[in-house]
C-alpha cells in the first residue's frame, strides 16, 4: 500500500501491511437497566463534537463493552487538514468504526490519509477495519505489533463473544511504525506523533495539533474514569509530567469530557497514580501479601472514579508486582 503523499520523519519505517484477521475484547454482559437500542443511540450513535477547529471527537460512554454499546467506549475522532483527514483511534467495534467513517464522510470528502492506533487495547482499535478500503496508512507505536500478536486473538474472541463476529471486526497491524517522533502531514497541518516509553501500556502514542494547541492523549489521560494499569507505574508518571511541557491549550484523553483544559484536566490522573505508588510502597514496606493490598490500598481515591471496583484492584496488583522488588 503506498499512499501518495506523506511526510514523516526518519524515526519511522514501515511494517508489514498485513491484516491480522481474529482478535479483540473488552469485558462482556448486557446492560441490566437499559434498553440495548436506547443504549447504541447513546454510545454508537452518539454525535461528535468539534473540540477545535477541524478535530472532531465523540465521547464513549462510562462502561465496559457490552451487546448493547459495541465496544463504543472510548473517544475517537477525526483532523481535517487541507488535503487529507486523520483519523485518531478508529473504535472499539467494526460497528463502532463504521459509524466514525459516516461521521467523517459527513464533513469532508477528502482523503483519509491516516489511521493512528494510539495503543493496543480494543476499545481503540477495533474499529480500524471499517477504513480499510479507504488505504490509509496504519500508525502506530513500534511495539504495538508485538502487543497485538500476542493478545490480539483473545481480545478478538472475548469482544465477538458479546457483540457477535460480525460487529466485532478484525485487527489491523500498523502498516507505519513510529520510534521516537513522526509528523502525520494533512496539508497546512501537520499532527506530532510522539512514541512514549512503557506507560499506560508500552505502547502508547500521543498527538500534538499546533494549530489549535490540542494535545490528543488517549489513555494516557483518563478524565472521571477510572485508569487502568497495563504498563509502569512509575513510567506513567514520568510520561504525564512530560506532558506537561507540551504547549498544549486542551487536551482530548482516552475516557471522559473530549475537550478539557491542559493540563489542568492531569491533576486528577497523576494524585490517583501517586497514591497507588504511595500506599502500594507501604504495603510492600509493612509484608502485607498482595491479595491483601487489593483489599486496602487506594481506596480513599473510591467514590472519584467511574468502575473504581472493576479496575482498581487489577491496578493494584500491577503495581504491586512493579514495585516488589525495586
Amino acid at each position: 500500500m503506498r499512499p501518495a503523499i506523506v511526510q514523516v520523519s526518519r524515526t519511522l519505517h514501515r511494517a508489514g501491511s498485513t491484516l491480522l484477521t481474529r482478535r479483540q475484547i473488552l469485558l462482556g454482559g448486557l446492560c441490566a437497566c437499559c434498553s440495548p437500542a436506547l443504549v447504541r443511540a447513546a454510545a454508537v450513535d452518539a454525535p461528535f463534537t468539534e473540540v477545535a477547529s477541524g478535530i472532531f471527537f465523540r465521547r464513549g460512554v462510562d462502561e465496559d463493552a457490552t451487546a448493547a454499546n459495541l465496544g463504543a467506549i472510548a473517544n475517537i475522532g477525526f483532523v481535517i487538514g487541507r488535503d487529507a483527514v486523520a483519523v485518531f483511534d478508529p473504535g472499539g467495534s467494526f460497528a463502532d468504526g463504521e459509524h466514525l467513517l459516516k461521521a467523517i464522510r459527513g464533513r469532508t470528502r477528502l482523503p483519509i490519509r491516516y489511521v493512528v492506533l494510539s495503543h493496543a487495547h480494543p476499545d481503540h482499535v477495533f474499529g480500524a477495519q471499517a477504513f480499510a478500503s479507504e488505504q490509509p496508512r496504519f500508525v502506530g507505536h513500534e511495539k504495538l505489533p508485538g502487543a497485538l500478536a500476542a493478545r490480539g486473538e483473545y481480545y478478538r474472541k472475548r469482544l465477538a463473544a458479546v457483540v457477535g463476529d460480525r460487529l466485532a471486526g478484525s485487527v489491523v497491524m500498523p502498516t507505519v511504525l513510529v520510534h521516537d517522533r513522526a509528523e502525520l502531514d494533512l496539508g497546512g497541518r501537520t499532527l506530532q506523533v510522539t512514541a512514549h516509553p512503557v506507560a499506560h501500556t508500552d505502547n502508547d502514542l500521543t498527538a500534538f495539533d499546533s494549530q489549535t494547541g490540542t494535545l490528543l492523549t488517549s489513555d494516557l489521560v483518563f478524565v472521571g474514569r477510572v485508569p487502568a494499569l497495563d504498563g509502569s507505574l512509575r513510567g506513567w508518571l514520568k510520561t504525564l509530567a512530560a506532558l506537561k511541557s507540551v504547549p498544549a491549550r486542551r487536551a482530548v484523553p482516552g475516557h471522559g469530557p473530549v475537550g478539557v483544559d491542559w493540563p489542568k484536566a492531569g491533576a486528577d490522573l497523576e494524585r490517583y497514580l501517586g497514591v497507588l505508588l504511595q500506599e502500594t510502597r507501604e504495603a510492600i514496606r509493612k509484608g502485607i501479601p498482595i491479595e491483601e493490598a487489593v483489599k486496602v490500598v487506594g481506596l480513599g481515591e473510591r467514590g472519584k472514579w467511574a468502575l473504581f471496583d472493576d479496575y482498581h484492584g487489577r491496578n493494584v496488583t500491577q503495581a504491586f508486582k512493579e514495585l516488589e522488588w525495586e
